[in-house]
């Protein structure tokens, strides 16, 4: 099932006077049917930004499709669905997810977001409002950084893990990045994005650093002016939400991933 537009961007009902301009935001979704809060997708659209949710069914085995197809009826302006009937993995899910906003949606801003809501959707304004007011900006990335005044709590062995992961990843980039995998990401839609976007990931678990390893490619290795580029925003709240399909085991797979994004572009 694919939405409707009867016009886009939607005018009118609901929009604010935000300075950003429209915003789609892709969510995979893999048997999310139990656990897919559309309240709170509710809730957020009726707060009235910018912003249009494009939920990507990655060849569900439960109701996951009928969830999104019954919060989309009356919302066709705002919830679209796109029902992939074969099971990709996330990564492909995202991609075909942007290509499909980047080509069909006439939005400023392309991104993706995590269906369990760990980010709260709350924070994409407060993503967009750092993309709006910097134009050099081309990506930003949720951080979770647990500081004081901030409501972030990750399982003590996923936040070591992540932290010698993210340690590898940065050496390999060279790029001082604290945070390569919340699910969190807001990138300028631009023909160059489109670009990086049109090869499919070799990657099922960390195609996050295979965006920035083809964005580094697309610069030339220019890693100042990639570093330009992106900007990590320290989210306020993230918590890990039950029925993770991340697992300790899933730490080995990305460590083969990460072996083979380095050998196709960085070697």
């Amino acid at each position: 099932m694919r939405g409707h537009f009867s016009q886009w961007p939607p005018r009118g009902r609901g929009v604010t006077a935000e300075s950003q301009g429209w915003c789609t935001i892709v969510v995979p979704c893999y048997n999310e049917s139990a656990r897919l809060n559309t309240d709170i997708f509710a809730e957020f659209l009726r707060q009235g930004h910018k912003i249009r949710f494009l939920f990507v069914n990655d060849g569900s085995k439960d109701d996951t499709a009928r969830v999104i197809q019954r919060f989309s009826a009356g919302r066709e302006e705002y919830v679209e669905l796109l029902d992939k009937q074969k099971n990709a993995g996330k990564a492909e899910a995202v991609r075909e997810g942007m290509l499909t906003a980047l080509r069909e949606h006439k939005a400023e801003y392309v991104g993706f977001w995590d269906a369990d809501l760990a980010t709260p959707l709350d924070a994409i304004p407060d993503l967009l409002r750092e993309l709006a007011h910097n134009s050099a900006l081309q990506m930003i990335f949720g951080s979770r950084v647990r500081l004081l005044g901030r409501d972030v709590h990750r399982k003590a062995i996923r936040h070591y893990l992540g932290r010698l992961f993210a340690t590898v990843v940065s050496v390999m980039l060279r790029l001082p990045i604290y945070d390569t995998q919340c699910g969190a990401k807001i990138f300028r839609a631009t023909p160059q994005f489109e670009a990086i976007l049109t090869e499919p990931f070799i990657s099922r678990w960390v195609f996050d650093v295979e965006i920035i390893a083809r964005v580094l490619r697309a610069n030339g290795f220019n890693v100042k002016e990639v570093e330009h580029q992106i900007y990590e925003f320290p989210l306020k709240k993230w918590e890990d939400v039950a029925g993770s399909k991340v697992h300790g085991g899933d730490f080995l797979k990305a460590s083969v991933d990460i072996i083979r994004i380095h050998r196709k572009y960085l070697a």
